[in-house]
């Protein structure tokens, strides 16, 4: 243990705590603009400096270890003032134009600005402006960008894919693709986690909330809305609604209010992708061919989009079954626009996502109707969903609860179906069926709840009908390259693999609402859980909607699935 002085706090910490954590133990708290725990602390924007007494020079408390008696003052007036001064020289280089940007009230500088009382810069303005193809669905703002490296880190060492890069040096050093590539030409996943950490607006998603408000105003056309699992776990944030008021009920009551047509669940497809992935894997377990293991979830686009483009060679191991967003883009132009009467092409169905990866996804070429279109027109992330509800002035927390539209004369969801917004739930819904479908017993559901957790790569093996079958899950795309790599190189062997590009899962997707500096995944997670918890039905198989569907329409699991191998995918040049 380590004894110092903080602000004349005495302060007891382990041995290689920064002065940054040191700090917090005493209820200290620094201001940071570059810092990222565990990820990012290069010290680069000096914003946490503070001085130590007897040291010639201000430090970084970011990346400063402590010392035994040091004395440490966190707001002398020289550590004030240079932390002004050094925000001052950030924004002389930052375009800030709060009122226009996406980021207004959620953005680290902005907040840091205020709390420093800046309210005139003397430093003159230094601002550049790159060019960027504004239809790609991951947008970057040179003018805005800080040069903190968060992005650069993240990607680079939790996500492991390397798209983003410093360049130049000194006065001209800036972010920018690898290699200088056009956005569309990289190996880019589109996880959007790049988005969800940088700490001001200098990357965002496209926003298509005109569309939507255009397909709205349009009285030729019928908007059909589907709302993802995870977004109901995170929607209130930004409109600052706590949890337990934020229900999905009420939700469906702002889409109504905003004008869509018609409100479905996410979840009924969710529950459709368990039935098919199940049967793959149980037509592969009855082939005995142990060389056509695993079975990959395929519900991620950003992880498809991963695998394509770092190993290929592991495609024909996917699942072929589309993800629940593009199952339900099938039966929007299909079983519901012949239910409501109208003509599949003057369907317009949107979808509200937690990912950025999902505007990607609708747009491919074996996701589109020669005669209907795109299954899906437009993605839209909770963040955007959120900003269309505050442009009409609607205020959440006075709404009365509505329901979900039916489908085939039900408007039921599962608890398995909801789950689908955390890490491991996607495996634990299809377990739960599986098990079923092989036994035609019910399973004790508590049986899966190890694979729950937070953890990077989690393993567990069930006995099905007294075989054992073993599975992985994996969160964050560096956790998935560890373990995709040990298959390949024949270290573990599983029956089941599911892999969700974003840490946490969809629950901390890349188009969720942005709280700088916290990570709310588990506490989403947990909503999610506890909704599955409250559920009447917690089996997709059991889920009515989905039994009728199958019934009426018999020829629907064909349209429900895609070919992997019909569209192209950079690929990453640092994999061999």
């Amino acid at each position: 243990m380590v004894n110092l002085t903080i602000d004349n706090c005495a302060v007891q910490v382990p041995e290689g705590t920064t002065i940054l954590d040191a700090a917090k133990t005493a209820g200290i708290f620094l201001p940071t603009l570059c810092y990222l725990e565990d990820v990012n602390d290069i010290g680069t924007c000096r914003v946490c400096v503070v001085e130590v007494e007897g040291a010639q020079r201000l430090v970084t408390s970011c990346n400063t270890l402590v010392e035994e008696d040091m004395v440490v003052s966190t707001n002398s007036r020289r550590a004030r003032e240079a932390r002004k001064v050094n925000v001052e020289l950030i924004l002389s280089q930052h375009d800030a134009q709060c009122a226009s940007c996406v980021r207004s009230q959620t953005c680290a500088l902005q907040t840091l600005s205020n709390d420093l009382g800046i309210i005139e810069n003397a430093y003159k303005k230094d601002i550049r402006y790159g060019r960027w193809d504004k239809n790609f669905p991951l947008i970057r703002h040179e003018s805005k960008c800080i040069k903190c490296m968060r992005c650069v880190q993240f990607c680079n060492n939790v996500q492991q894919i390397g798209v983003w890069d410093s360049i130049n040096s000194g006065g001209r050093a800036t972010v920018g693709v690898f290699d200088g590539r056009k956005p569309a030409e990289t190996h880019c996943v589109l996880c959007g986690q790049c988005i969800t950490h940088c700490p001001v607006g200098a990357l965002r998603e496209r926003d298509d909330t005109d569309r939507a408000f255009e397909a709205i105003a349009d009285p030729s056309k019928v908007t059909v809305v589907q709302i993802a699992p995870a977004v109901r776990s995170a929607w209130g944030e930004s409109l600052g609604i706590p949890r337990e008021e934020a229900t999905i009920e009420r939700m469906i009551t702002a889409f109504r209010r905003i004008g869509f047509d018609h409100i479905y669940d996410t979840s009924l497809t969710a529950d459709l992708t368990v039935i098919e992935e199940g049967r793959e894997f149980i037509d592969l377990l009855k082939s005995g061919n142990e060389d056509k293991f695993p079975l990959l979830t395929s519900c991620c686009p950003a992880w498809v989009r991963f695998l394509k483009s770092n190993y290929p060679d592991m495609l024909p191991l996917m699942s072929t079954a589309k993800s629940p967003q593009q199952m339900f883009g099938v039966l929007a132009k299909t079983v519901i626009a012949k239910q409501l009467g109208v003509d599949p092409s003057n369907v317009v169905c949107i979808s509200v996502m937690p990912c950025t990866a999902k505007k990607s996804e609708c747009d491919l070429p074996t996701m589109k109707n020669e005669l209907t279109g795109p299954d899906v027109d437009l993605v839209l992330t909770t963040r955007e969903i959120d900003r269309m509800i505050r442009a009409c002035h609607i205020n959440p927390a006075n709404l009365e609860e509505g329901e979900f539209d039916l489908v085939e004369g039900y408007s039921f969801n599962s608890g398995a179906g909801v789950i689908f917004g955390a890490t491991g739930g996607v495996m634990e819904a299809a377990l739960r069926s599986v098990y079923y479908l092989v036994t035609g017993e019910t399973p004790d559901l508590e049986a899966f709840y190890n694979i729950r957790g937070h953890d990077g790569w989690r393993e567990a093996t069930f006995q099905v009908a007294g075989s054992p079958v073993t599975v992985a899950v994996a969160s964050g795309l560096g956790n998935a390259r560890r373990l995709v790599e040990a298959i390949r190189r024949g270290e573990v062997k599983y029956h089941f693999v599911e892999i969700m590009s974003c840490p946490g899962g969809c629950a901390g997707g890349g188009g969720q609402p942005i709280k700088p500096n916290f990570e709310l995944a588990e506490e989403r997670k947990d909503n999610l859980y506890q909704l599955d918890s409250d559920a009447a039905i917690r089996f997709s198989h059991e889920n009515p909607s989905v039994t009728k569907l199958y019934e009426n329409n018999p020829d629907i699991s064909h349209s429900l699935h895609t070919n992997h191998f019909a569209w192209e995918m950079p690929q990453n040049p640092f994999v061999k």
